[in-house]
């Protein structure tokens, strides 16, 4: 009896599938490589719903070479697929002139204009590679459209075209039920195969199969004059494997001999089984689109048996929401993908998001003013794990985002809070040397060096600040002092503000303006500047928020703006006490 690694963390998720799929491995393969896979069609931007797919697998994958054993990740890039529509919003793209290709496979569809790439599906894969690349996932990369044109599934394709009665069979199971109601269009992370089977349910070539007066085939060969799939196969001989086929597009025809043809594939529902035969995946999640009857997951947990393989086990993902998708729909034409949020968060944060939520819960992942609450919950759970208070399954989960199996992945060295870092690039607006001398003024005692000492950080957070802050939410600081409503200003108005002048200089800290510009309300109420809230009647709550409202109008020209502190340590003691009227 083998022995099966155990878990040292039994507390999330990711140990638990890992547990599962050792043993499930050893079942099916004792002593080879265990085999997770993942499956992307880069017809277009690959998005954040579509990490999911990856993330999962890689998270065990990552988990089982934690203990030492042996794994494989597979991600098959679907760039044998149909080129199905042409995405809105893409650079270099004319909607127009790219749709000439549709029905070409995605390695045969030019790449956009000005695109260093060979070909669309290249395009779009580069930019996941670099992504994951920077979020540390290990993976073996196969193409498709290798696979196919090299002859490396003949065998399979031959021995599917001899079973297509049993396939057939399976098949037609589920072609007589009802088609599900249209779902209102939304972003999830669904396949495109999946998406194209969905959509062309019922239509001869593009659901299941050819299906005519010849038969049923499940197999689609790419027209040889057009290249387009838009083809029927109108005979096929098992004993000399010549297949004729003709291209509703062009009008073209032709007989091949399957044994030695290499431009076509198997149908999305019958490839997808046999890929699990042929490489031996134990682990593959799947979309919750996947679970209904019918679908290619489903389906596919029959027809794998043809090719004497097993379907995976995996569980079904949900859905992964965006904050703030609809300044990037405006923009982009689409929703985020991993290099979009990459630009405006460190890998560690986009790694433990997927890693904290099991696969079957949702989660949002922020491109607006969300994104500083996250940093915030990221930073607690950091210092927590780092005075071992954090609960094991935090532990785990910030233990997946910080590292993998092969080591530590880069990280900022002196982490401040990331919503400090986005008021100083905001107020700023790109000087960095008034960016590094604000923030040597956070800590006097631990002054900043440098600002490599706060990057990558620092440049995410100026990056959101540029992309993703509307211009009339950004921070811009009076050149002059606005003389009128100084002049307007009660006795109460004008004591706060030389309560608050009289005390800047001793307090020139981030700590020290916190705990000043906090109590200048609580003193001119009689307290002390220390008095907790409990100790505070409610209405000093309400004069510190005018307070506030008085020092944003008179700093910035608006009623809210940066924290006060960051703010003040920004403009500078000297600007403060002129804009402040000293």
């Amino acid at each position: 009896m083998p022995i099966v690694a155990q878990s040292t963390e039994t507390t999330d998720w990711v140990s638990r599938f890992a547990d599962e799929v050792i043993e499930e491995s050893e079942r099916r393969a004792p002593g080879k490589p265990v085999v997770v896979a993942s499956g992307l069609s880069p017809s277009g931007p690959i998005h954040l719903g579509n990490l999911r797919e990856v993330m999962t697998p890689h998270l065990v994958a990552d988990e089982i070479r934690r203990r030492g054993l042996q794994v494989r990740h597979l991600i098959s890039w679907d760039d044998y697929d149909r080129y199905r529509k042409v995405p809105r919003g893409i650079a270099g793209v004319d909607e127009e002139a790219w749709a000439a290709h549709i029905g070409k496979p995605l390695t045969s569809v030019p790449a956009p204009a000005g695109s260093q790439h060979p070909n669309w599906a290249e395009h779009f894969k580069a930019a996941m590679i670099e992504s994951l690349a920077e979020l540390g996932v290990e993976f073996d990369g196969i193409s498709q459209t290798a696979q196919y044109t090299s002859g490396v599934y003949r065998e399979q394709i031959l021995h599917a075209m001899k079973h297509r009665g049993e396939i057939d069979a399976i098949l037609d199971q589920y072609r007589t039920k009802k088609a599900p109601a249209k779902k209102p269009q939304q972003q999830k992370p669904v396949d495109e195969a999946e998406l194209e089977a969905e959509e062309g349910s019922g239509a001869a070539g593009e659901d299941d199969g050819s299906s005519g007066s010849a038969g049923y085939f499940p197999y689609k060969p790419y027209c040889g004059n057009c290249e387009k799939d838009l083809t029927t196969v109108t005979s096929y001989e098992d004993d000399t494997t010549e297949l004729t086929y003709a291209c509703t597009s062009c009008g073209f025809s032709e007989t091949v001999r399957l044994n030695e043809f290499n431009r076509g594939k198997l149908v999305w529902k019958v490839d997808w089984p046999m890929r699990w035969a042929y490489e031996g995946v134990v682990f593959e999640p799947s979309g919750v689109d996947h679970s209904s009857p019918g679908s290619s997951f489903q389906v596919g947990g029959q027809i794998v048996g043809i090719f004497d393989g097993k379907q995976p086990i995996g569980p079904m993902y949900a859905f992964v929401g965006i904050s703030g998708m609809a300044k990037m729909s405006s923009s982009r034409g689409g929703v985020p993908t991993p290099a979009d949020a990459l630009k405006i968060m460190e890998p560690q944060l986009l790694r433990w998001l997927y890693a904290r939520r099991r696969p079957n819960q949702s989660f949002k992942i922020a491109f607006d003013q969300e994104i500083q609450r996250l940093y915030d919950e990221w930073d607690k759970l950091d210092a927590k794990v780092a005075d071992g208070t954090a609960l094991p399954a935090d532990v785990a989960a910030h233990a997946r985002a910080v590292r993998t199996a092969g080591g530590e992945l880069p990280r900022t060295a002196r982490p401040l809070p990331y919503r400090t870092l986005a008021s100083v690039a905001d107020i700023t607006a790109g000087h960095q040397d008034q960016a590094l001398r604000i923030l040597s003024e956070l800590d006097p005692d631990n002054p900043l060096g440098a600002l490599d000492e706060v990057r990558p950080r620092y440049d995410k957070a100026e990056a959101w600040i540029n992309t993703h802050v509307p211009a009339d939410q950004r921070t811009i600081v009076r050149d002059e002092p606005d003389t009128e409503l100084l002049k307007s200003l009660d006795e109460q108005a004008q004591q706060s503000l030389r309560l608050l002048l009289d005390g800047l200089a001793d307090n020139w800290s981030l700590d020290g303006l916190t705990h000043h510009v906090y109590g200048v309300p609580k003193v001119q109420a009689g307290f002390s500047a220390d008095a907790t809230p409990k100790e505070l009647p409610p209405e000093i709550k309400t004069a510190q928020r005018s307070f506030f409202a008085l020092l944003y109008h008179l700093l910035v020209g608006r009623d809210t703006g940066p924290r006060l502190p960051t703010l003040l340590l920004a403009v500078g003691q000297e600007r403060v006490r002129t804009l402040l009227g000293e």
